[in-house]
């Protein structure tokens, strides 16, 4: 009997059954930002550099909190070396910036590397 790949597995589990981690932070770009932000959930945005130290070290904290606010708060990533248009649009100058909207509208900011407990308190004060 073939043993198969893990990697294989899960992307077998996709296309038969449709799964996938609904709690995982949801990659946005430049193009598909509007239509998110559009839809005026309460969400954040991760903006991040695979190149910054910061944004690597905060990325396991950025998908616990998209597993424990799924259903309240939808959480995107956005890698800014492939995406300047919406950093440059917020005056994004810092890495990693996470930038909190409620109904289309920023209402607040965080930039350098934070804490889950600080980024939990930021959140709270807008839900």
């Amino acid at each position: 009997m073939m043993k198969l790949p893990a990697a294989v597995i899960c992307l077998l589990a996709v296309l038969i059954c449709g799964f996938t981690n609904a709690s995982a932070p949801i990659t946005v770009t430049d193009a598909t930002f509007q239509t998110e932000l559009e839809k005026g959930d309460t969400m954040m945005v991760f903006l991040w550099a695979e190149w910054n130290g910061p944004s690597r070290k905060m990325a396991p904290i950025i998908d616990e909190l998209a597993e424990e606010y799924d259903g309240q708060l939808k959480i995107y990533k956005m890698n800014t070396d492939y995406n300047r248009v919406i950093p440059k649009t917020y005056g994004v100058h810092g890495l990693p910036t996470m930038l909190f909207f409620k109904m289309g509208q920023v209402v607040d900011t965080l930039t350098g590397q934070q804490t889950k407990f600080k980024i939990a308190n930021t959140i709270a004060r807008f839900m």
